[in-house]
């Protein structure tokens, strides 16, 4: 017996919808619109793999380098969440975060570049080139400066690399936009250690 075409089109349709869509992959990912500061992330492996990162038991230290973050709203500094691409010490993406002072280790099996997007990705925060977070342009000017010069291509394109000052400015810009970092004076060192401060050209005390 031949089904009306009706009928197979709702069968097919409840299928999808049965499996999640083929755009969802059954995901149950969202992205965070609302306004900082933005808490870690939730659904950490699936994350990372929504970033295009693999992940690990472990920290892999073939490459081994670390980048800053700065996120200021209306002048603001706002903290970077601690969790991000990482899952207490038992889960790791190459690109993670350990406290909230914005330090970002890249600890990675294999060079790769390794982006903002990435990073707001892991996090679950939403990043298009006219929003971050609940923030929107033009009603809310975003931008971003690369060791104080001024980034003009998409913010989700800078590639973090070894000692970069990365500021993220949401709204009014601070009174200073930071070239570079004071990792000693910045990190908790109970949880970061202060031998990575090198990366940004400065010695841990012996």
């Amino acid at each position: 017996m031949r089904l009306p075409s009706s009928l197979i089109v709702l069968a097919l349709a409840l299928l999808a919808a049965a499996c999640g869509g083929s755009d969802s992959g059954g995901s149950d990912l969202t992205l965070d619109t609302g306004p900082a500061p933005w808490p870690n992330p939730d659904n950490v492996a699936e994350r990372i793999d929504a970033a295009g990162l693999p992940s690990s038991s472990t920290e892999s230290l073939t490459v081994h380098y670390h980048s800053h973050v700065d996120i200021f709203v209306d002048g603001k500094s706002e903290p970077v969440a601690s969790s991000i691409g990482r899952e207490d010490q038992s889960l790791f993406s190459p690109l993670h975060t350990h406290a909230t002072s914005g330090l970002i280790p890249i600890e990675a099996p294999e060079e790769q570049d390794f982006t903002v997007a990435m990073l707001f990705t892991e996090w679950g925060v939403r990043l298009t080139n006219d929003c971050i977070g609940g923030y929107c342009s033009p009603g809310t000017k975003l931008e971003a400066f690369v060791d104080g010069t001024k980034y003009t291509d998409p913010i989700s394109t800078i590639v973090l690399k070894k000692g970069e000052e990365i500021a993220i400015l949401i709204g009014s810009p601070p009174a200073t936009i930071p070239s570079s970092w004071d990792c000693l004076a910045n990190i908790d060192p109970t949880i970061e250690n202060p031998a990575q401060c090198a990366d940004f050209g400065q010695q841990a005390p012996a």
